[in-house]
């Protein structure tokens, strides 16, 4: 009885809405702007609530604490502007989070604690600058995060710390010119990450390394300075396996490879950025004048080579069909070779058989003569 008392006891089904067996429907209620009027007339056994499309301004600390079995709640399309302290309390059960196309401009640290079982949160196209750092903090079921579509400038290196379980990571279309190197520690079961329409220009292999599952990268709509600094992540993007859909990171500067494919610029047209060796006026260059040992030039030289994977390719190639050849022609010349000493061998044979009745006649001729001359 106690029970039934915190988690609610109506069965009703409140005007507009429409109530399926264990599914709540009150989207679409456009006059509809505060959720006492009906969150207290919904069954208590609903597990799927969708309140999208309405003109709720704000949720109340513990409004939502009666709905024990809740796992679905949609309050997209609304009018919401924060998420107050308290607002999902008591919905531990929850897998599915849709906050999306509100006005959400701030967010306490706390906003979505003790939710243990979420599994996809949407927080898209609100207005969101910052992030607390710990907002994520008790999500560790999370396995898809939507934040596309915000003002988000920056990212704290522990944003997405203890996301362990993560998937998918949307940051799309916001306006983030820098990526943290730690960012996405950790996320050791991320597959799927868009970058897509920021303000980067340039990112760090580092990191992106961390994330060991990554299959899908999207970078399309960023102004990249194609310049040396991007080598490093040139090499990453062309190693990485892709399966599914297929994006480019597309150069905006230098001017020369304005619109050009990251991944398709030859290695050749980086060639000054790994010098061999210092070339300098100086006198001191005739008489064996190096980079000094630890210096970023000389770390750079050791960790890469001025190559083109294409051209490794052809070459790995190339260095198979002569192999191939070569093989072919050994075994024909072996193939030949038996051949030709079976014949021989044969020819032999059969000479031989012939040579021997002729000695045998001459040697009985020359015997019968020698008796006759006696």
């Amino acid at each position: 009885m106690t029970l039934l008392s915190s988690c609610g006891t109506s069965t009703s089904c409140p005007s507009g809405c429409s109530c399926n067996v264990n599914h709540t429907d009150c989207s679409d209620l456009n006059q509809l702007a505060s959720l006492d009027s009906i969150l207290d007339q919904l069954p208590f056994d609903t597990s799927y609530l969708n309140l999208s499309n309405n003109n709720f301004t704000t949720v109340e600390p513990g409004r939502f604490s009666h709905f024990c079995g809740l796992l679905h709640l949609d309050l997209s399309r609304n009018l919401l502007s924060s998420i107050n302290l308290g607002c999902f309390s008591n919905l531990s059960t929850l897998l599915h989070l849709n906050l999306s196309r509100n006005l959400l401009s701030s967010v306490f640290p706390s906003s979505f604690s003790h939710l243990n079982n979420l599994e996809v949160l949407d927080l898209s196209e609100n207005l969101l600058v910052r992030l607390p750092v710990n907002l994520f903090s008790d999500l560790g079921s999370l396995t898809e995060l939507v934040l596309r579509d915000n003002i988000l400038k920056e990212l704290n290196p522990d944003q997405f710390k203890g996301l362990t379980e993560l998937r998918r990571l949307d940051l799309s279309f916001n306006s983030l010119s820098s990526m943290p190197t730690h960012l996405l520690d950790g996320l050791q079961n991320l597959v799927w990450l868009s970058l897509m329409g920021n303000k980067l220009r340039t990112l760090q292999r580092t990191s992106l390394e961390p994330a060991t599952a990554l299959q899908q990268l999207l970078l399309d709509g960023n102004p990249w300075n194609c310049n040396c600094n991007l080598i490093p992540l040139k090499h990453w993007l062309e190693w990485i396996v892709y399966t599914g859909e297929r994006d480019s990171a597309n150069c905006s500067f230098p001017a020369n490879l304005h619109g050009k494919d990251l991944r398709s610029i030859p290695m050749e047209m980086f060639r000054h950025c790994y010098p061999l060796y210092l070339e300098t006026r100086d006198p001191s260059a005739a008489k064996g004048h190096q980079v000094p040992a630890g210096s970023a030039g000389d770390c750079m030289r050791q960790r890469y080579r001025l190559v083109s994977v294409r051209r490794a390719t052809a070459t790995v190639v190339v260095a198979g069909v002569v192999c191939g050849v070569v093989c072919v022609m050994m075994v024909v010349t072996a193939t030949y070779g038996c051949i030709y000493a079976m014949l021989m061998a044969h020819e032999q044979q059969h000479s031989g058989a012939i040579t021997a009745p002729t000695n045998w006649l001459k040697k009985t001729n020359i015997f019968n003569y020698s008796i006759a001359v006696k």
